[in-house]
C-alpha cells in the first residue's frame, strides 16, 4: 500500500461517518502555517463514546485499514468493532490513502478528545471541513511527548505562534 498520504481521502470518509475527532500533531501544525515538515502520517484523536467508537469502527472498514507492521507493506488485517477499537491508546494504520495514527489519549491530554475539542477548530484543507487541534495544544502535546523529532520542531512552533500573536492572527 506505500501511497503517498491523502489526508483528505481519509478525513472524507471519517466525516461521512460522522466520527466526532480532532487532527493533532504536524499536519494540525500545518494547517496552521507553521513552517514545519510535513510528515509521512496524519495523526487523529477520535472521540471516545461508544456510538462514536462504532462510527469509528465503519470508517475503517470503509478504509480497508489494516495495522502497520515493520517488514508488511501492505499492512496486517484486524477485525474490530467499537469496543475492540477503544480498548487500545494508539493504533498505527494503514490503507489505499496512506498512513494515520489514531492516538486516544495523545501526551499532554489525559482527557483526549474531550479536552482538545474545546479549543479545536473547523477549517477547509484541500476542500475538506476538517477539525484541528489549536496550535497551543499542538505545542502541548509536542512538549509533553518529549521525543526528539518533537522537540526538534518546538522552536520553530513557539515562533509561529508568537509571530501570529504578533500579527493579529489568533
Amino acid at each position: 500500500m506505500n501511497q503517498p498520504l491523502n489526508a483528505a481521502s481519509i478525513i472524507e470518509v471519517f466525516n461521512r461517518h460522522g466520527v466526532e475527532y480532532v487532527v493533532i500533531g504536524a499536519f494540525a501544525a500545518i494547517a496552521q502555517k507553521a513552517p514545519i515538515p510535513a510528515t509521512r502520517d496524519i495523526d487523529l484523536t477520535p472521540g471516545t463514546s461508544g456510538e462514536n467508537l462504532a462510527r469509528l469502527s465503519e470508517a475503517l472498514h470503509e478504509l480497508g485499514a489494516k495495522i502497520r507492521a515493520d517488514g508488511v507493506a501492505e499492512g496486517l488485517p484486524f477485525d474490530h468493532d467499537g469496543a475492540s477499537l477503544g480498548r487500545a491508546r494508539v493504533w498505527n494504520l494503514i490503507c489505499a490513502f496512506g498512513e494515520f495514527d489514531l492516538s486516544f489519549f495523545p501526551s499532554g491530554f489525559d482527557r483526549g478528545y474531550e479536552q482538545l475539542s474545546l479549543r479545536a477548530h473547523r477549517m477547509a484543507v484541500s476542500g475538506t471541513v476538517v477539525v484541528i487541534a489549536d496550535l497551543d495544544d499542538v505545542i502541548k502535546s509536542k512538549e509533553a511527548a518529549g521525543r526528539p523529532k518533537d522537540l526538534q520542531v518546538l522552536p520553530i512552533l513557539y515562533r509561529h505562534r508568537q509571530d501570529r500573536k504578533d500579527n493579529g492572527d489568533v
